[in-house]
């Protein structure tokens, strides 16, 4: 678990979000101040992940001017399941997963319990209602623990803010959220903190890349959103990204767009190096042959003209010669760079001062979709060194895709084979196998 050095804190009441041990917890915040000092979490546990990963904390809270209100806060002791209501999303398809409270697979305190995800290729959703609240004017605080027991190559550990009346035994990865906020892994190119906030119904994700913690440790995730639209996101209540909700998300359309009247100059100088005018091409340059007679090259002493014909000397490229002549180039004095077409004012902006705004937040919901078997046979083919369990474990989920895949794999191999270079040898393919297979998102 993820120790902590301190309270969350409003800087302008310094009243903490969560008191006690230092424990994993979730809870929500809102203010007018403008910055908090985060340093402890709100106490929540959720965990995912019997095989893959562990949420742990989730915080939400909103910081008032002269107080800070805290709109939700678990611990996840006893009775904490009449605060959620599990989800039947999936259940009809025999898909739903089932949550177990436990303090995990090591921890530091035994009583200290959270929610964890139980079976594989499962899907998994639960929510809890809290006071509706908007954050007009106030800096809302998300914060949460993620924990992945075991080395993951692909699943998430996000969580979602929504608003409105939500049936929650309906509630599932159609529903619609304001926010989701949360790490995202998957093979080796998708390893970030996912912040996607929901305006007029679309989904607007953050157009910063922030990468997010992959060890097997508990680590804190925080989202501040501000009144003067700005924003923070911490790990380990380190600060990993900040800036504008304006400039680091497509919400509103952009303030100045350039001018589509605008053409260049025809007398725009945009060459930056020109011919050098003093640099003339040598007389007879164009005359000096490319290849030359052997100096060296005797006629064989058994050479018959009559039988072989007419001895012609070979012929050898020509030391002297130095290909296309080509005229030297030098900074052109006249230079004014590349023709940029001019700003102006973007007649589709429209401002809107409370971009940073939810009308309704009023409950905090966690989907997730497991294919626990991902993890572990991925993870067991780097361990033991063979491809069988590859194929295995793509063959388990239908027939339909082991043909699929198998032929893909296939076809991936000898191409490496054919076109990369001399291909490796037989006794290689199962190294290149696991390699394909380690980066397959099934």
């Amino acid at each position: 678990r993820a120790s902590a050095s301190g309270p969350l804190l409003s800087s302008a009441s310094a009243k903490p979000i969560g008191e006690g041990r230092g424990s994993d917890r979730i809870g929500v915040k809102a203010s007018t101040s403008s910055r908090l000092d985060c340093r402890r979490p709100p106490e929540m546990a959720i965990r995912r992940g019997s095989s893959c990963a562990v949420l742990a904390l989730l915080a939400l809270a909103s910081v008032a001017a002269v107080s800070a209100d805290v709109f939700f806060q678990e611990k996840f002791e006893d009775g904490w399941e009449s605060r959620w209501v599990k989800s039947e999303w999936k259940k009809d398809e025999n898909m739903a997963g089932e949550w177990n409270h436990t303090s995990g697979k090591w921890h530091g305190d035994a009583e200290d319990k959270g929610i964890q995800t139980s079976e594989d290729y499962r899907f998994y959703a639960i929510s809890a209602e809290y006071p509706e609240f908007s954050n007009k004017d106030k800096t809302l605080v998300l914060q949460f623990t993620v924990k992945h027991e075991q080395k993951l190559d692909c699943g998430g550990g996000y969580v979602k803010l929504l608003g409105g009346d939500v049936d929650q035994k309906k509630f599932g990865g159609d529903t619609p959220y304001s926010i989701m906020f949360g790490p995202d892994i998957c093979g080796y190119s998708t390893k970030k903190v996912h912040t996607i906030l929901t305006k007029d119904g679309k989904n607007h994700l953050i157009k910063k890349d922030v990468p997010c913690e992959t060890d097997q440790l508990s680590h804190v995730y925080t989202l501040i959103i501000r009144p003067d639209a700005t924003y923070s996101i911490l790990i380990d209540n380190e600060e990993k990204q900040t800036g504008s909700i304006y400039e680091h998300w497509d919400i509103l359309p952009p303030k100045e767009i350039k001018d589509p009247e605008a053409k260049k100059p025809e007398d725009w100088d945009d060459k930056e190096y020109i011919p050098d005018p003093e640099d003339v091409k040598p007389e007879g340059y164009d005359d000096i042959p490319k290849e030359v007679t052997d100096p060296d090259a005797k006629k064989p002493e058994d050479w018959d003209d009559e039988e072989d014909g007419e001895w012609t000397a070979p012929t050898i490229p020509n030391p002297e010669y130095k290909g296309p002549w080509k005229q030297k180039k030098i900074k052109n004095p006249n230079y004014q760079g590349k023709w940029k077409a001019p700003m102006i004012a973007n007649p589709d902006f429209k401002d809107d001062p409370y971009i940073y705004a939810f009308d309704s937040l009023k409950y905090i919901g966690i989907e997730l979709w497991q294919v626990g078997s991902d993890c572990r046979i991925t993870h067991s083919v780097q361990e033991d060194g063979t491809n069988s369990h590859s194929f295995s474990y793509v063959c388990r989920l239908s027939q339909e895709l082991c043909l699929t895949t198998f032929s893909s794999l296939t076809m991936l191999l000898w191409l490496r084979h054919l076109l990369k270079r001399p291909g490796p040898s037989i006794r290689k393919y199962g190294h290149i196998l696991r390699s394909i297979i380690y980066r397959i998102d099934i």
